[in-house]
């Protein structure tokens, strides 16, 4: 990658990522066009790999951006260093409202980089998957103070223990995230013959689902 890129003003760079993420979401990774993302940028397709040497390192550079991002936003947000346990889920909800309005189509590129099958990039995609998997939000200490539960009332504090994030995440959930991977991702999936399994990405739950089950879904996708 040409460090060039990180000279450009904030605004363009910004640009740029997003025009990747709107195209990548929208389709796969190879039939997404680098002139579209180009033209959403502003900027022509020779200046745009004159960031980037090439499709697959775009690619990869905006997956690794969104970890980037959000991982930057909640520590920018101060919401690990609060006592209160809502002062820390009202400002952590700010730092992701905040990545949807500046990154409006980077939840679905996510998603769409996730099941990515392309052996261009896949195989860097697990990688870093895998780098992540460590990292789960229910190991994430916060200083919350006991005494903000119970202002007020007549209680009386006869043990503290470390307050831990836990991950609410379930099959459901997890079926909400395929449908909204589309149809044509869907079927290919059920195409392969075989169930599968999905890693929630904060807790590293497994969850398996059947080829009958991927069916289902595939009724409910657009």
């Amino acid at each position: 990658m040409n460090k060039k890129f990180f000279a450009l003003p904030v605004q363009k760079q910004e640009a740029i990522l997003n025009a990747g993420f709107c195209v990548f979401s929208q389709n796969s990774y190879k039939k997404s066009p680098t002139s579209e993302i180009a033209d959403a940028a502003g900027i022509s397709k020779s200046l745009l790999f004159h960031y980037f040497y090439n499709k697959r390192e775009l690619y990869l550079f905006l997956w690794e951006k969104c970890a980037q991002i959000t991982m930057e936003a909640l520590e920018k947000s101060g919401c690990y260093e609060q006592t209160d346990l809502f002062d820390s889920m009202n400002l952590g909800l700010q730092a992701k409202l905040e990545i949807m309005r500046r990154y409006p189509h980077m939840g679905t590129f996510v998603m769409k980089a996730y099941y990515e099958k392309d052996p261009d990039v896949r195989p860097a995609i697990q990688e870093s998957i895998a780098k992540y998997a460590d990292f789960k939000t229910n190991t994430v200490l916060l200083n919350l103070n006991p005494e903000h539960f119970i202002e007020g009332l007549d209680l009386e504090i006869t043990d503290t223990m470390p307050a831990q994030f836990y991950c609410n995440c379930s099959k459901k959930r997890i079926e909400k995230a395929i449908i909204s991977i589309g149809k044509k991702e869907i079927q290919e999936m059920i195409d392969e013959g075989k169930e599968i399994e999905v890693k929630c990405h904060f807790c590293n739950t497994a969850y398996k689902y059947t080829v009958d089950e991927l069916k289902e879904l595939l009724k409910q996708a657009r």
